[in-house]
């Protein structure tokens, strides 16, 4: 309760965590907020030289270049980041996870070759992947949820074998370690449940980085495919009203960096 408190007492907090429940909400209730499909080309959804509609009761935002409506697109949009940010930043809070905790704890040789690979796998510019992945394969959901996993593991890595290396020379390890705990014991009762506070850190801002990094990578064509709604179409495929996918995206990370310092 007193976290809340906290939070309500700030207001860019409370608005942060008000656009993080929005985001959420259209994202989990697409189906039953938005009135079309999101791939849906209505006949009546260009004028008649074939250009975009303006926004008017029937279409709220207008439509895009294809007669779709922009409001469903921006609402199914909100639920592909969502995705993204969920799939790729578990995936890559997993791997540095594992990797930090290992090379922190044991150190050694095995901290040392793990650690060197971090280094290495920290040379790989992200949309560089992208791009190369996307021209080999077909560009998709899935590949920028690889390209996340692949390169943004290695930040969470460093974070987490920092304070590995931490806790393992604190006073109350030697002691376990003393007291003939083995390595697994200390691992599971002692080192984990300290890292809890620094796990929830990098899975927020990994989120937050993630999402924005679907959108650019759609602005350089390998995101989505070209029929799946996501925020960054709206830059990419220039529709009348791109500024409404530019500012939600903004707004969608600005709520998570406000709320983020209060996890």
């Amino acid at each position: 309760m007193s976290v809340l408190r906290q939070i309500l007492a700030r207001p860019l907090a409370v608005f942060g965590l008000i656009i993080v429940f929005l985001t959420v909400v259209f994202a989990l209730f697409a189906p039953w907020l938005t009135p079309y499909e999101p791939n849906a080309q209505m006949f009546d959804g260009l004028t008649i030289e074939g250009a975009p509609l303006p926004p008017s009761a029937k279409f709220w935002l207008g439509t895009d270049l294809l007669g779709r409506d922009l409001f469903t697109r921006l609402v199914y949009g909100a639920q592909t980041s969502l995705i993204i940010g969920i799939v790729a930043n578990g995936a890559a809070v997993t791997i540095g996870a594992f990797v930090g905790i290992t090379a922190g704890f044991f150190r050694g040789w095995i901290g040392a070759i793990l650690m060197r690979f971090t280094d290495l796998m920290m040379a790989f510019p992200a949309l560089l992947l992208a791009i190369v992945l996307a021209a080999i394969f077909k560009p998709s959901l899935w590949i920028v949820a690889l390209v996340i996993a692949m390169v943004n593991w290695v930040q969470v890595a460093r974070v987490i074998y920092s304070q590995a290396v931490s806790l393992s020379e604190r006073d109350f390890i030697t002691a376990e370690r003393s007291l003939g705990a083995g390595s697994w014991r200390i691992l599971y009762h002692h080192i984990l449940p300290h890292m809890v506070p620094h796990f929830a850190g990098v899975v927020h801002f990994g989120h937050c980085h993630d999402c924005a990094f679907g959108s650019d990578a759609e602005l350089f064509g390998c995101g989505c495919a070209t029929a799946d709604p996501e925020l960054g179409q709206h830059y990419f495929r220039k529709s009348n009203l791109f500024h409404v996918g530019a500012l939600a995206g903004v707004c969608a990370r600005c709520g998570d960096r406000d709320v983020g310092p209060w996890i």
